[in-house]
C-alpha cells in the first residue's frame, strides 16, 4: 500500500491516507513523513501536537481558525472512534468563499485531512470516547484564536447528527456569523 491523497474540492484541502502496515502483532504506520509529502507539494513545519478526546457522540468543536501571524495549518486524524470533520473556505475574496467540504475520519479508516491556512475547521464527534490528534503550523494563541458559528445559514453546513442534540463549548454556541467575524483576505493574510 503507498501514500493516497485525494483533494476535497476546495483549495488545498485534502485526505491523505497513509500507508498500514499489519501482521498478527498488530500494525505500524508513519502518519506524517515531511520528505513523502513534499514529493506531492504538502511542505509544512509543524509546531504542536493537540490531542482531544470527547466523551460522547455529538460533541460539536468548532468552527475555528487563528489570525495570522498564528493562523494554522491542520493535519488531523482521529486515534479512536470517528469524527464528521469540516473545512470552510473563509478567505473573502476568494472563489470558494464561504463553502464547505466534509469528510469522515475515522481509527478505522486511517484517514486524515489537512486544513490550511485561510480556513475554518470544526468536528463532529461520531461516536462515544472518540480521540482526535491534529497537528498545527502555528501555536496557539488565544488572542489571534476566532470561531464561527457551527450553524451560520451562510455557510449551510448539513451536519449528519441533529443539531439540537449537540454538545458545545460556551464559546462555540456564542460564536459570530461569518458575516461578521474577523476573518482573512483571499490570500489568507491580514484582518477583514
Amino acid at each position: 500500500m503507498s501514500l493516497q491523497i485525494k483533494s476535497l474540492g476546495l483549495d488545498g484541502v485534502l485526505e491523505i491516507v497513509p500507508p498500514r502496515f499489519e501482521d498478527d502483532r498488530g500494525f505500524f504506520s508513519e502518519t506524517w513523513n515531511a520528505q513523502l509529502l513534499s514529493e506531492h507539494g504538502v511542505m509544512l513545519d509543524f509546531v504542536q501536537d493537540n490531542h482531544s478526546r470527547s466523551t460522547a457522540a455529538g460533541v460539536l468543536r468548532g468552527l475555528h481558525y487563528q489570525l495570522p501571524p498564528y493562523a494554522q495549518d491542520k493535519l488531523v486524524r482521529v486515534v479512536k472512534g470517528s469524527i464528521f470533520d469540516v473545512a470552510v473556505d473563509i478567505r473573502r475574496g476568494s472563489p470558494s468563499f464561504a463553502h464547505w467540504t466534509a469528510l469522515r475520519i475515522s481509527a478505522a479508516k486511517w484517514n486524515q485531512v489537512l486544513v490550511p491556512r485561510g480556513f475554518a475547521h470544526g468536528f463532529l464527534t461520531l461516536e462515544p470516547d472518540t480521540e482526535v490528534v491534529y497537528k498545527v503550523t502555528s501555536p496557539y494563541s488565544a488572542s489571534h484564536s476566532r470561531a464561527i458559528r457551527f450553524d451560520d445559514p451562510d455557510i449551510g453546513i448539513i451536519w449528519p447528527m441533529n443539531a439540537s442534540t449537540f454538545q458545545l463549548s460556551d464559546n462555540d454556541r456564542m460564536a459570530p456569523s461569518l458575516e461578521t467575524a474577523e476573518i482573512f483576505d483571499m490570500h489568507g493574510e491580514g484582518r477583514i
